[in-house]
């Protein structure tokens, strides 16, 4: 059995209803889900999906995409019972859809809000390590934080596991020019990592192309068990004692 750690079912691209999804998904073997919400409307959406669901979680968050909406659109939504996590939240300074210093401050916002909450933190970031890193040093680094799809090499993913963070891999691990994010994978330590497919994101090769789904995450847990030399049912087994730890409230 796999958990998807990381999915926006409730996308229209997605191609399908979201309930439609969370059941292909537990047909072909996903114990539990995570539906991340990016700001109101989606975190809105991912809390009234897993209310339908006893094998779904959510997550209240605001994209760095979209800070300027600010952290108090969200904020009201964490407090819903099916809530594990806040995020996803971070920085993207690929994009820039939102000022660097607005983006900051909502990250911050964030990693205040999961320790208030007791929750744990979603992260998000591309393309700004330092500033990342920077920002949970600053505020402290909750109990337990997870950098969703983790597109760094091993010297980022040390210096996520040095802060003591899970991170968790994607369909972009199969990707034939992701060495870096490969060589992380396989040197992650057993206990930090686990598996998401963001879809309707970043499908798995040989899906690429096409939405992705949850139910394809273990397409991409299989990946990275024989990348590390792995079974492929001690991984699986491994990954989902690693997501309920990451995200206490889980019940595979």
């Amino acid at each position: 059995m796999w958990v998807d750690t990381h999915c926006h079912v409730y996308d229209e691209k997605m191609g399908v209803p979201a309930d439609g999804a969370v059941g292909a998904a537990h047909d072909a073997g996903v114990s539990a889900l995570i539906v991340i919400g990016t700001d109101a409307r989606t975190s809105s959406a991912a809390v009234e999906i897993a209310s339908r669901h006893p094998k779904v979680w959510a997550t209240v968050g605001l994209h760095p995409h979209d800070a300027t909406e600010g952290v108090a659109t969200v904020a009201p939504l964490i407090g819903s019972p099916r809530v594990v996590a806040v995020g996803e939240c971070g920085l993207d300074y690929h994009y820039d859809h939102s000022p660097r210093d607005v983006q900051r401050a909502a990250f911050a916002e964030q990693i205040a809000l999961a320790k208030a909450h007791g929750l744990s933190l979603v992260i998000h970031t591309r393309e700004a390590w330092d500033d990342t890193f920077d920002v949970l040093d600053a505020e402290g680094v909750p109990e337990r934080t997870v950098f969703h799809c983790f597109t760094g090499g091993e010297d980022e993913a040390r210096r996520c596991v040095e802060r003591g963070a899970y991170l968790s891999f994607s369909g972009i691990v199969t990707f034939p020019t992701a060495n870096d994010v490969r060589e992380a994978a396989g040197w992650c330590p057993g206990d930090r990592i686990v598996v998401e497919t963001d879809a309707p994101f970043l499908a798995p090769v040989p899906h690429r192309g096409r939405p992705n789904s949850p139910a394809l995450v273990a397409e991409v847990g299989r990946f990275v068990a024989a990348l590390r030399g792995e079974d492929e049912r001690d991984f699986a087994r491994r990954t989902t004692d690693n997501a309920c730890l990451a995200f206490p409230g889980i019940a595979p």
